[in-house]
């Protein structure tokens, strides 16, 4: 497995003059950027370690000037990389640096068409901001339950391409849960409308579920219809530390019957990464500052929830945590433990769990594989993929995240002591190869809430099945003949 991807064939059509001035004449001079240091950021992934190219930026206003704008692209072979928030970590929304066509960003379009409190939906366009969402519906009593570290940036179109996953699947599922209807303007520059609001559609294929994990490569998401649930009355937010992996799994299992079957969020933290939270994320520090030293690195941020207000004199979610973790601790399976007493310290809680994201950007080189298995599975599976590192590169240091609750890790491992990431980075495709084999050998997934974008382009098709990728390409050629949308990204397509 090389280190860099070899770059898919893709149209590379030019954006003209002519073609130009036809883009301004839908969209207006305010929906163009043609500066190289307005379109720079626009073109640079959010960990800035992929730069692509864009002739021009088209901001569209509206889902009549997103079909006016593929339609022309589509009549002139032009290709286009739709754009949320350019928060993927993927370079799913990044162009390749072959790209000659435009970037198409859907940030103007943040209109919230209705809020429906009763049916609990709500109906939004794709460049919504994620945390603006999670407020409005907070508003109207209700929990919109994505939750991601970018959620003050990421917008919601981009959160459903990528099929989003979060802090809180274990309970309400991923972003594909949440979606009850799309309006998506196809390669063509057809709008695909079916903003319904059913929890029951039962007319035929259910076309939503193409474009939702569809990284933009079958269409432009514009609009959605999003499920929203009863805002939660009464929430207990703990912080443990515990011996061992195993330790998780069983207390997880545990916590479902405990807390009746309350548990929204249960995220595995290990303190090498921790440590590095503490050092880089300003207003961050140690829940339980004296376990530190302990000889167990591993920590538990586990939340359970009720949409019912906390009775007065009677027990509520914080009590029955209390009286579970003080069994647990007799158990041996959490040696330490802190309840929040506030809000304020479950958001700082919470803070540290979202501030992974950011450390790692300032700490040493790095490996992470956004990788599931079934949960049951995951501590053999962090002892031997350790191994299997430790094999390649002795003195590696192994430092995974994630949402265990839902199988999904982020098996991240910093580089030895010392180590220069150009020293690191020749053993990347060895220890890759080594941990994606275990993920198969596991009946896993390469891919569990990041998506393929540009840097799991080609091992995707290493691990799937000749009959799925020609499955996914059938889909593609049937919808996107021209591949010009997103083109190079999730499958390679000949231009």
């Amino acid at each position: 497995m090389d280190n860099q991807v070899v770059p898919p064939t893709i149209p590379t059509n030019p954006v003209t003059p002519e073609i130009l001035a036809k883009l301004r004449a839908i969209v207006g001079d305010r929906g163009l950027l043609e500066q190289d240091q307005d379109i720079k950021p626009f073109v640079t992934d959010w960990r800035g370690q992929l730069s692509g190219n864009a002739a021009v930026v088209v901001r569209p206003g509206s889902t009549e000037e997103v079909s006016q704008v593929v339609k022309l692209c589509y009549d002139n072979d032009i290709a286009i990389v739709p754009q949320g928030g350019n928060t993927g970590l993927m370079g799913g929304a990044t162009p390749w640096p072959a790209h000659t066509g435009i970037l198409l960003s859907l940030g103007r379009m943040n209109r919230v068409i209705e809020v429906d409190a009763k049916s609990s939906t709500m109906t939004v366009e794709a460049g919504c901001v994620l945390q603006t969402l999670q407020q409005l519906a907070a508003d109207n009593d209700r929990l919109l339950p994505l939750s991601l570290g970018a959620q003050g940036s990421c917008m919601i179109g981009g959160n459903l391409s990528t099929n989003a996953g979060g802090a809180q699947v274990l309970h309400y599922g991923n972003t594909r849960s949440f979606v009850l209807g799309l309006e998506v303007v196809l390669p063509n520059g057809d709008v695909w409308n079916r903003l319904r609001g059913l929890k029951k559609d039962n007319t035929g294929y259910d076309l939503k579920h193409l474009f939702i994990g569809g990284e933009g490569t079958l269409g432009v998401i514009t609009k959605a219809v999003i499920k929203v649930w009863p805002k939660p009355k009464d929430v207990a937010t703990g912080w443990l530390a515990i011996p061992s992996v195993q330790a998780a799994v069983d207390l997880l299992n545990e916590s479902h019957a405990a807390s009746g079957d309350t548990v929204t969020s249960f995220e595995l933290m290990h303190r090498l990464s921790l440590d590095g939270v503490f050092k880089h994320v300003p207003g961050t520090q140690d829940p339980l500052p004296h376990t530190a030293s302990r000889e167990s690195p591993w920590y538990v941020l586990t939340e359970w929830s009720s949409a019912r207000p906390k009775p007065d004199g009677g027990e509520g979610m914080a009590d029955r945590m209390e009286a579970f973790l003080a069994d647990m601790m007799e158990q041996g399976l959490v040696e330490d433990a802190v309840i929040a007493q506030s809000e304020a310290q479950s958001r700082g809680m919470w803070h540290i769990r979202e501030g992974h994201a950011e450390a790692s950007r300032s700490e040493g080189p790095a490996l992470s594989y956004d990788m599931s298995v079934a949960t049951s599975k995951i501590p053999e599976f962090v002892t031997r993929g350790d191994e299997a590192a430790r094999a390649v590169l002795p003195g590696i240091r192994l430092s995974p995240v994630g949402h265990i609750g839902d199988g999904n890790l982020h098996y991240g491992f910093k580089a030895p002591e010392g180590m220069t990431k150009e020293q690191f980075a020749q053993y990347k495709p060895a220890i890759t190869r080594a941990i994606n084999d275990l993920i198969r050998d596991f009946g896993g997934s390469i891919s569990a809430e990041h998506g393929i974008g540009q840097e799991k382009l080609d091992e995707l098709a290493y691990y799937s099945s000749p009959v799925e990728m020609a499955a996914m390409r059938a889909i593609k050629q049937a919808l996107d003949p021209k591949n010009i949308m997103n083109p190079g990204k999730i499958i390679r397509m000949m231009g």
